[in-house]
């Protein structure tokens, strides 16, 4: 897991250099022709001051922490992330804004999906054929056909105006720079509501439809059919076997599942003005903000690599023909 972090950073920081300049370069033309030289030296002191005007591979390992820079060794093993030229602040101020709502928006999520496709793609696959079946399969094509910012406009709307659900911000503008508070989480959960629906709906949908088919395949082999002969009640020749081993599939999502959610939240995020991590990437790849885009691509590249972890632990704990060949 570390060897493929390591070689993940090596991609990442090979990737966002690729396009010709970054910003302090393209800052320091920008000043040289406007004629402002102090400005200019300011510039050429930070590249120097954070080694970018050395090679490619002297500066990923002064990055990493592995090489020392011209403080010695300060990188990201030693716990500095560098600092964001555009906004002139350290990354880690910049992400910690945004990470923990991110954190908590993504887990909302993923337990939103898991909680509301599993019923449904177990009772759609049992349903086969009948007006439930049919009913989920059209919950499932809506939810995989609706584009997730369209779904946050009506939902901004809809939501607000019929229900009274607060749409748009992370939290109330009254516990903005609060400290942490009873009243301030229950805001932020209120406000989490809508932005769970429109970035769950597509996977939801998606897994659905998934374990449907997965378990429609078990319910027709012969140990399921033996059960049933066998008189077997129906709920238990369900759960106890062809259930646990559709889930193998639904599992194993996990570790797609969590990056997909941070970045396909960036649209949503820019809708309904959540303060979450990936306005702040989008905005530090387009300016080529080195530190900060590098940091955040490479926790969403952790992220995966835990979700991974995750889903085969689970996959152990499911299926005990994973558990006895480990």
């Amino acid at each position: 897991m570390l060897g493929a972090l390591l070689v993940i950073s090596a991609l990442v920081f090979a990737i966002i250099d690729l396009p010709p300049g970054d910003y302090l370069s393209n800052l320091i033309a920008e000043l040289r022709a406007t004629g402002q030289a102090s400005s200019v030296a300011q510039a050429e002191f930070l590249m120097r001051e954070y080694a970018l005007d050395r090679p490619l591979v002297e500066r990923y390992a002064i990055w990493m922490g592995f090489w020392p820079g011209p403080h010695g060794f300060s990188g990201i093993l030693q716990g500095d992330f560098g600092r964001s030229f555009e906004l002139d602040r350290p990354v880690a101020d910049v992400v910690r804004e945004g990470m923990a709502f991110t954190i908590g928006l993504n887990l909302a999520v993923v337990v939103f999906v898991y909680l509301t496709a599993l019923p449904l793609g177990a009772i759609s696959a049992v349903k086969a054929n009948t007006w439930v079946d049919y009913l989920a399969a059209l919950v499932g094509y809506i939810g995989l056909a609706t584009p997730n910012f369209l779904l946050a406009l009506v939902l901004m709307y809809y939501g607000n105006v019929a229900v009274g659900l607060p749409i748009g911000g992370g939290m109330a503008r009254e516990f903005i720079g609060e400290p942490m508070s009873w009243a301030k989480f229950g805001s932020i959960a209120l406000h989490m509501v809508a932005p769970v629906i429109v970035i769950g709906t597509a996977g939801m949908a998606a897994m659905m439809r998934r374990l449907r088919a997965n378990l429609l395949d078990e319910l027709g082999k012969p140990y399921v059919v033996t059960a049933r002969a066998k008189g077997v009640a129906p709920a238990t020749t369900v759960i106890r076997y062809p259930l646990r081993m559709a889930l193998n599939p639904f599992v194993a999502d996990i570790g797609n599942l969590l990056p997909q959610l941070v970045s396909g939240s960036v649209l949503v995020s820019v809708v309904m003005s959540l303060p979450t991590i990936g306005p702040t990437l989008l905005a530090a790849l387009r300016s080529q903000d080195l530190f900060l885009s590098g940091f955040i691509l490479l926790f969403v590249s952790a992220l995966t690599l835990v979700g991974m972890l995750i889903s085969d632990l689970l996959l152990a704990v499911i299926d005990p023909r994973i558990r006895l060949a480990t």
